[in-house]
């Protein structure tokens, strides 16, 4: 299994605490091996396999439980009888109903260390929330990094291979399984993943009828991540492909996708009057080899491109995203996390007549401000705002 220390560490960190551990992400990022490694880890820390008790509803063992009901039975086979900590560790664990009172069950009912994965947003509203209010944690993963990546496909950081590294990176995207596979494979995995997202996790679920229109309302924010757009604009679009729909049915679509982790969206932010704008967001989609294959795999929109990958490394690395808004201004990105708050402009190349970091010196406070390019500039920054080439910034992990 590819160990992924990060992710690890936050589970380690809340072990044997009263908190309940979330994992959540789209489905094929990892979630499973994370429980697993986790797993690993608590054999290795000496825990006892029958206080270990894995439970993955996906798997033939398990797939039948899809009741609190059923769930209980289960479980009262498994718990030991003695008074010992049990590691409980449930792996997409909304395919149960009721699940939430059973989980709430275990912890006040048992000394426990509980954690859950899930391929779907809602798990953590509704009775999950109302149950377990302030007492459990999210730990959002997503798939490989650039510096994962690398790992994984065993390349040095000083490589002279790390930009054609990238160029696969950016093409085929992070997901682990198309990451370690032959390129004649990659393809082909990817449309696997595509497909058991948009059915599994978002049209099944939801009981989507019209599969025609998600799937071109999927093709259309794919092709424009990175653009304001809004569900009017949508059902223009798809009207002109003869396409029929509405903006309720539009509206809706776009929940699921985000709820299934397929697309991002990030708000506007106005710096100026400090408020949220209730008018157009902008879509990301989780992984740049996914976004190729769901818009046919053609070329081209490279400054886009760009931006949903410094969009999701941002998410990674812990921050809450808003796309900003000076006066007519835009901000491509306002990073917040904790205290800190990072101003973000992208852009594919540097124009001749004008500085991208003009938008940037418009904002009056003291907070960091970054430009990030996707092509190598020998200048480091200008008018004191630094220059970023993708790659090293994606290594720095700053």
């Amino acid at each position: 299994m590819f160990q992924r220390p990060v992710y690890l560490n936050q589970l380690i960190k809340f072990k044997d605490s009263d908190f309940i551990k979330v994992i959540t992400g789209v489905r094929r990022s990892g979630k499973s091996v994370l429980l697993m490694l986790y797993k690993e880890y608590l054999k290795n820390e000496n825990v006892k396999d029958d206080h270990i008790i894995y439970m993955n509803f996906e798997s033939y063992d398990y797939q039948t439980i899809t009741t609190e009901d059923k769930f209980r039975r289960k479980l009262d086979q498994l718990i030991p009888e003695d008074n010992e900590k049990v590691y409980f560790l449930f792996d997409e664990i909304q395919a149960v109903d009721g699940w939430q009172r059973v989980i709430n069950g275990l912890r006040v009912s048992f000394k426990s260390d509980i954690v859950i994965t899930g391929s779907n947003a809602n798990m953590l509203s509704g009775e999950l929330a109302t149950l377990l209010s302030g007492r459990y944690i999210e730990v959002p993963i997503y798939p490989f990094s650039f510096l994962e990546f690398l790992s994984a496909n065993k390349i040095e950081i000083n490589s002279r291979k790390i930009d054609s590294a990238y160029s696969e990176y950016e093409k085929y995207g992070g997901f682990p399984s198309v990451v370690i596979a032959e390129e004649s494979i990659k393809d082909t995995i990817l449309s696997g993943i595509f497909d058991t997202i948009v059915l599994n996790d978002v049209a099944l679920r939801a009981g989507v009828k019209d599969a025609t229109a998600l799937k071109s309302i999927i093709s259309f924010i794919a092709d424009n991540v990175g653009q304001l757009v809004n569900a009017s604009k949508i059902v223009n679009t798809l009207k002109n492909e003869g396409i029929n729909t509405t903006v309720h049915t539009v509206n809706r679509y776009l929940d699921l996708l985000e709820n299934g982790y397929l697309f991002y969206r990030a708000k506007q932010y106005d710096i100026r009057g400090r408020e949220y704008l209730r008018t157009n967001g902008k879509y990301f989609i989780v992984d740049s080899g996914l976004r190729r294959n769901t818009i046919g795999r053609k070329d081209g929109n490279y400054s886009n491109r760009l931006e949903n990958i410094v969009y999701i490394e941002l998410l990674r690395r812990g921050y809450t995203v808003d796309v900003g808004k000076l006066d007519s201004k835009e901000i491509d990105f306002i990073a917040r996390k904790l205290d800190e708050t990072l101003y973000v402009q992208v852009a594919y190349e540097l124009p001749d007549n004008m500085h991208e970091t003009d938008n940037l010196l418009n904002i009056k406070d003291n907070y960091k401000k970054i430009v990030i390019t996707g092509r190598y500039y020998e200048i480091n920054q200008i008018d004191g705002i630094p220059i970023i080439y993708i790659v090293d910034w994606l290594l720095s992990e700053e």
